[in-house]
């Protein structure tokens, strides 16, 4: 007799029905490229316009299938692709951190942050690094749910919590970091290309969200240990599975010393840089003296680079990994590969997102949005919150982040512009929307990897165990995430350097 399925059993398996049909991303954004070329034709035949709400001109939609469209189309293929602010901005970071995950630092350093953990803060140790592991991007997802699972195994705990609490931070938490991440330099890209809609001029950089991301990685770390805790790890009581057979971990030679090498490299580093910042007349300054607006904000991305490629390059010369010069040009090598799939996803993001400029579809629907909205009165906080959910809804349909961000951005970012808000705010409610439910959706591909993790623990775990598992990490980060915007929202408080919620001249 076959048990019978729940309400959100049986919904997960549509969503997951729904979600299998939709085409490959690539693919999509050609259908939605293809999509808005019709689309501009319908709006250009019913003669629709709009008032440019910077320069008060007045635009009418463009035919993207008259011959001056055609012409825009062919003639600038290329440009719109090897110009996608996101690409360069990715490429460049991944060159050092993915240099630094070849040589196998990043992998030591959360191993042995995990290992070395007092008992008593092992919990809070796992989800923090958990959260801290979206540094070395989707590896993290790999590497720390076994190793959560396995230390508690070793302490006496059940390993389904320690898998769950890893999981969660590498998961939900994805977003959140103390350092700037790839995740950064990416949406940061894609967000001043939708901006460009509204305002040439707005530049969104990779450290707009940096204060909001280096506060939540401890808000969230407090409420992940604790939810493992007093919630999670009682629910699942005592193991009494099967004694599991320990995968030993061949550790590099002189990985321990390479690691304090790379680590005092790194260090010293940045004391150059802040030298340099606090020279009278210092050239990382702006005018005036600034830090805000100023190069060193500015060009944050390569100094990020060059920090990368400094600890990575010291571990990887004290471990005999790196032997010369040729290796390290592998190592990037490689790293790059492990992008290629992005690479030709943003050629069609690109095509897309420049129609939708070129068309002047993206500022008609901003514009006549935010009207409707202020009609209505569903503006401020509440509307807010409302495109939290709709994004994290989004995420049962489509898990790639900067899929999701490069569908949403052009029209959410002009939209919400227009009534006053700053792109990095409205980046910020699109981050932890996007992050906090990846754990719960069917089509997340590590869904199925952690599930084979969790059947070395208990043979029958299927993907109920799976959700009842992480749920609650995914409803207790989400609303610990609104509450938290919440406040920086009320209280002004800066997202990152020099952006608040509202565009100068706001509200």
């Amino acid at each position: 007799m076959t048990k019978k399925k729940g309400f959100f059993a049986k919904a997960l398996d549509v969503i997951e029905r729904i979600g299998n049909k939709l085409p490959d991303p690539f693919v999509l954004f050609v259908l939605l490229a293809v999509f808005m070329i019709l689309l501009s034709y319908i709006f250009s035949l019913a003669g629709a316009s709009v008032i440019h709400p910077g320069t008060g001109e007045e635009l009418p939609i463009q035919n993207l299938l008259s011959g001056a469209g055609l012409q825009f189309i062919l003639t600038s293929m290329l440009e719109n692709f090897t110009g996608f602010a996101p690409l360069g901005l990715v490429l460049a970071m991944m060159l050092g951190i993915g240099l630094a995950e070849k040589v196998g630092l990043l992998d030591y350093a959360i191993r042995k942050t995990i290992l070395k953990s007092p008992p008593a803060l092992l919990t809070y140790t796992l989800v923090f690094v958990g959260i801290m592991g979206n540094i070395a991007s989707d590896a993290a997802m790999v590497i720390i749910p076994p190793l959560g699972a396995l230390v508690f195994y070793k302490v006496g705990r059940h390993p389904l919590a320690g898998l769950a609490a890893g999981y969660a931070g590498a998961g939900a938490g994805f977003t959140a970091n103390l350092f700037v991440a790839g995740t950064d330099a990416l949406l940061a890209g894609i967000s001043t290309e939708a901006a460009a809609i509204i305002d040439e001029t707005m530049v969104v950089t990779p450290v707009d969200n940096w204060y909001f991301n280096i506060v939540s990685v401890f808000v969230l770390t407090f409420v992940g240990g604790l939810l493992t805790s007093k919630l999670v790890e009682p629910r699942l009581g005592k193991y009494k599975g099967d004694e599991v057979e320990e995968e030993d971990e061949d550790e590099l030679p002189n990985a321990k010393k390479a690691f304090f090498a790379a680590a005092g490299a790194g260090l010293l580093y940045w004391m150059i840089i802040i030298g340099v910042i606090m020279m009278p007349d210092s050239p990382l300054r702006g005018e005036g003296g600034t830090i805000v607006p100023s190069p060193f904000l500015d060009g944050i991305v390569p100094l990020i680079l060059f920090f990368f490629i400094i600890i990575g390059v010291t571990f990887g010369i004290v471990t005999g990994k790196i032997k010369s010069g040729k290796d390290v040009t592998e190592y990037m090598t490689e790293s790059i590969k492990d992008l290629a799939g992005y690479i030709v996803l943003v050629f069609a993001i690109a095509q897309f997102i420049a129609y939708f400029t070129w068309s002047n579809l993206g500022t008609w629907i901003a514009v006549n949005g935010a009207e409707f909205l202020q009609d209505i009165e569903f503006t401020g906080f509440g509307l807010v919150v409302g495109y939290v959910i709709l994004t994290s809804m989004l995420n049962f349909l489509i898990t790639s982040g900067s899929a999701k961000w490069a569908i949403e951005a052009p029209i959410f970012i002009p939209m919400f512009m227009q009534l006053g808000y700053h792109p990095g705010f409205t980046q910020v409610a699109y981050r932890i929307g996007d992050s906090s439910v990846n754990i719960i959706t069917p089509l997340f591909p590590y869904m199925v990897i952690v599930l084979a993790f969790m059947r070395r623990y208990d043979k029958n775990a299927s993907i109920g165990t799976y959700i009842s598992l992480m749920l609650p990490y995914s409803i207790a980060f989400l609303i610990t995430w609104i509450v938290l915007l919440a406040i920086f929202y009320f209280a002004g408080l800066p997202y990152g350097p020099g952006v608040g919620t509202y565009l100068e001249g706001g509200q």
